[in-house]
């Protein structure tokens, strides 16, 4: 086997909400198996900053673009950034996403419309936008999905809806642009640690997560990364419409 192969090599990416977490996860991932990575941020510009800082001093190329994905002006000038930098698209993952614990009482059409906007809209409106640059040997979006879209949890009503729409909507999606050679596929994470959920993750309610995975500890952002780069690269050329569960085992 080439120790040098690169499964990713010469590809570019677009990875949403990759300044934190498992989308910088991904971003480097990415660019470790040679895609040209877009990172992009919504707010945390120091931490897009970070993760392209990080890419570029190990050879990698990587630029950071600020968008709010639920806006299509800020959706169009990623993609403009995009074609500008590097020339062409190949892979979207579609990661950005709010989440916050919210009892039943407290739920406001506010809190609704900014998980449904960010989380659900924004798929859908950067996938709409990647038809214009995908070339004509297709494209591969992959959709961040999550355990809880499967079982859901206490207080989080709003956040899991959004994660079982995006289910569905890749299911819609991958029929729909199978004829354009664009595969579509989700990725379900269970319990991982990151800095947006490390609170969560260290409390009572994380470690029932963890007592219930089997493998028996949080997942890291390289977990789900590596999945990602498998669902991104030729190895996954049989699927779409999949989901994969990348939860250490817990159902």
């Amino acid at each position: 086997m080439n120790d040098n192969f690169k499964r990713l090599e010469g590809k570019v990416a677009i990875v949403t909400g990759a300044s934190k977490g498992i989308g910088a996860g991904i971003a480097k991932e990415f660019a470790q198996e040679g895609a040209a990575v877009v990172v992009n941020y919504a707010s945390d510009q120091k931490g897009a900053d970070n993760v392209v800082k990080e890419i570029t001093d190990n050879g990698g190329k990587a630029i950071a673009v600020h968008a709010d994905v639920s806006k299509t002006d800020d959706v169009k000038k990623l993609f403009k950034e995009t074609q500008n930098a590097f020339g062409r698209l190949d892979i979207l993952v579609n990661n950005a996403g709010v989440f916050k614990s919210i009892p039943v009482e407290q739920i406001s059409e506010e809190e609704f419309n900014r998980h449904f906007s960010i989380n659900v809209l924004g798929t859908l409106l950067t996938t709409k936008e990647s038809l214009s640059y995908f070339d004509e040997s297709g494209g591969n979006i992959i959709n961040m999905t999550s355990i809880v879209g499967e079982k859901p949890v206490p207080t989080y009503s709003i956040y899991s809806g959004t994660k079982g729409a995006i289910h569905s909507i890749t299911n819609a999606l991958s029929a729909e642009l199978a004829p354009r050679k664009i595969r579509v596929n989700s990725i379900a994470p269970g319990a991982v640690d990151t800095e947006g959920t490390h609170e969560y993750q260290h409390s009572e309610k994380g470690d029932a997560f963890v007592n219930a995975t089997p493998l028996g500890r949080l997942g890291s952002p390289k977990d789900i990364a590596k999945v990602a780069v498998f669902l991104a690269s030729d190895d996954s050329a049989w699927l779409t419409g999949d989901r994969i569960f990348a939860t250490g085992g817990l159902k």
